[in-house]
This record gives structure tokens, C-alpha cells and sequence, in this order.
């Protein structure tokens, strides 16, 4: 039985100014994944591959059992889509959304609707067009997450609320992701949303998949060493190195590698450890980033 919800396997799609190269992407059944790319890296289009809006030039793409696009009507009966350009009816009240969605779909759960309704402090009657930006995020989770989705995809689902806003959905969202066990692709150029969120990593780059793994396994690899070198005295050769920053005699190193080992090579060659510092989930990405462009360059 396979246990993926999602699996792209050498996925491309090019475009006149921007090519999707060979993607490879598993998202495990009941795990959540938080995609992070910069504005442009290729986060929508990889999306719409998977909700079958683009078909791909080459490579294959599995999402709940389903070829994709060709299935892609079965697989949908499965996905909650949110994203943060969705556009409700704005002369419509949420009542009516509720009500046209649920004569859709069979699985939809009023009583888990209503239960939202409370927990999103949301109102039925009103009109989407009389709601906040925030609460229009909330109707679209609302809407998605009754149908009890086997997969729900979030793309962008915060970009554009203000700090308080953005606060509010996500502890909302945390909430709701505490009910049950769901499989869910969070796609953001936030890192600081993601990493409340998700448990595993992915960053992708210029249309390509630079680095996924576990969140965990993220945080626990990287750190940035602070040296005080004596004179004449060159850096030490250490596995994973992949930056040297700060000047002269206190270097400082970032390895995505880090074993504690290292510290000992440090101080066998007279060096001094000032710090090893954990690194956030933003720096990791921004130093991973910088690292491939780089290296790309040379």
C-alpha cells in the first residue's frame, strides 16, 4: 500500500521565462509539509501541477492514488484547496457558500461546519463582501475543511493579513490541525508561518527542489560556529561547511552537518569556540538559498 498522498517523480514544465525542473516531492500520508519558496520560485506552479490546472510537459504525478491530471475529477473529491487569491461571492452570504458547497460534495459535515463557524467567530448571515480580509481567509478554511478532505493544500493562505490577522488564522488553523490526523501541503514565503505548523521541510528554488527533509532534522543539522583563530593559524577543514562569514581572527562558520565532534578539531588546532549557535528556520532557508545560487554561479 502506498503511503504517499503526493508524489511527483522528474516533474518539468517550461515556460517562456521560467522552467519547473525534474521535481521530485513525497508528501507522506498524515504528515504536514511546509513548502517554502521565495515570491517567483515556483510554489504555484508545482501546486497547480498537483490540482491538475497544469499538466506537466514531462515526469508523473500520484496525489491519493490518482495519475495526474488524468483522474483528476476523483482526486479533487479529496483535496480542500485554500489560497489566498480565492474569490467567494461577494453578494453572497457564508450561509449560502455553506450550502452550495455541501450539495456538492457528500462527505461535507454540517455539525463540524457549525463547530467552525463558532471556533472562526464567524456569521452566517453575513455577506462575504462585508468580511475582513482575515475572516475571508477563515470562510475558505471553513469551506474546505468540512468537506473532511483527505489532503488539504494551502497555498499562501496568510500572505496579506496584517500581524494580528495573521496570528489569529494560524492559531486557528493550529487548533484544527490538533483535531485530526490530515495530510497537508502548506505553501508560504513565510518561514515563520511554517515552522509553527509543519513537520517536514521543503525549500525550493528557481523551479527546483534544493533540500526536504524533516523539520526536526533541519533544525537539529545546522549551526553557525564562533571561532577566535590564533595567528597563522588556517580555518579547520570541517564536513558540511557550506559558509565562512565574519573576518580575521573570528570567523564564522555554517555547516548543515553539525556533529559535536567538530568542536574538538577546532580546539586541537589552537581555536578557540566562542558559540554554536542554533539557526531559525528562515536562516537555514536564506543560507541554503544563497549557498545553490552560488554555487550555481561559479
Amino acid at each position: 500500500m502506498n503511503d504517499l498522498s503526493v508524489e511527483f517523480r522528474g516533474v518539468s514544465k517550461h515556460y517562456p521565462h521560467f522552467n519547473l525542473d525534474n521535481i521530485d516531492l513525497e508528501l507522506p500520508t498524515g504528515s504536514i509539509m511546509g513548502f517554502i519558496g521565495a515570491n517567483g520560485a515556483g510554489k504555484s506552479t508545482t501546486i497547480r501541477i498537483l490540482m491538475g490546472l497544469v499538466h506537466q510537459d514531462k515526469g508523473t504525478v500520484n496525489v491519493l492514488g490518482h495519475p495526474m491530471p488524468a483522474d483528476q475529477t476523483e482526486a479533487k473529491l479529496d483535496i480542500g484547496f485554500v489560497s489566498e487569491d480565492m474569490r467567494l461571492y461577494g453578494a453572497a452570504t457564508l450561509k449560502w457558500h455553506m450550502e452550495f458547497v455541501s450539495s456538492i460534495y457528500p462527505r461535507w459535515d454540517q455539525a463540524y461546519a457549525e463547530k467552525l463557524v463558532r471556533r472562526f467567530d464567524l456569521k452566517p448571515q453575513q455577506k462575504i463582501k462585508g468580511l475582513s480580509h482575515g475572516q475571508r481567509v477563515k470562510a475558505a478554511l471553513l469551506l474546505a475543511l468540512a468537506r473532511r478532505p483527505r489532503l488539504l493544500v494551502l497555498d499562501e493562505p496568510t500572505t496579506g493579513l496584517d500581524p494580528v490577522a495573521r496570528k489569529e488564522v494560524l492559531g486557528e488553523l493550529m487548533a484544527v490541525l490538533a483535531d485530526e490526523d490530515r495530510t497537508i501541503l502548506f505553501s508560504s514565503h513565510n518561514t515563520q508561518d511554517v515552522e509553527q505548523i509543519s513537520d517536514q521541510i521543503t525549500f525550493i528554488d528557481h523551479g527546483r527542489i534544493i533540500d526536504s527533509d524533516d523539520k526536526e532534522c533541519f533544525l537539529d543539522h545546522w549551526r553557525r560556529l564562533r571561532l577566535v583563530m590564533p595567528q597563522n593559524t588556517e580555518l579547520p577543514h570541517l564536513p558540511g561547511v557550506i559558509d565562512v562569514g565574519g573576518s580575521g581572527r573570528l570567523p564564522v562558520l555554517t555547516t548543515n552537518c553539525f556533529d559535536p565532534a567538530m568542536l574538538s578539531v577546532c580546539q586541537d588546532l589552537g581555536a578557540t569556540v566562542q558559540a554554536v549557535d542554533n539557526m531559525t528556520l528562515e536562516e537555514i532557508f536564506v543560507t541554503s538559498v544563497q549557498h545553490r545560487r552560488e554555487t550555481l554561479a561559479v
